[in-house]
């Protein structure tokens, strides 16, 4: 079993910064950041496959940057310019072959 732990959550102010980390129990080609607002559906924020390719949504982009580190099995987001509209729980998220994965999430909110 592939596992997943998010963690650099918190309360943050409109234009604040915010770097979110999950250590995985082992990397796939393709991994990635969403998250979930309270009453939305889950949204992709942003990938980083081992093609390599680099997307993110267009709500986040310029802002978010999404790197990954396979020797610690890490990948962060970091993210900056942070707006209310952002808040939600961020989860981790790995695909291997047909398989998905994911982290238990971690929250943001950010609020004056």
């Amino acid at each position: 079993q592939l596992q997943l732990s998010e963690s650099g959550g918190g309360l943050v102010q409109p234009g604040g910064s915010l770097r979110l980390s999950c250590s995985a129990s082992r990397m796939t080609a393709t991994m990635a950041w969403y998250r979930q607002a309270p009453g939305k559906q889950r949204e992709l924020v942003a990938t980083f496959t081992t093609t390599p390719n680099i997307n993110y949504s267009d709500s986040v982009k310029g802002r978010f940057t999404i790197s990954r580190d396979d020797n610690e099995k890490k990948i962060y987001l970091e993210m900056k310019s942070l707006k209310p509209e952002d808040t939600a729980v961020y989860y981790c998220y790995a695909r291997s072959g047909v398989r998905t994965y994911w982290g238990k999430g971690t929250q943001v909110t950010v609020s004056p």
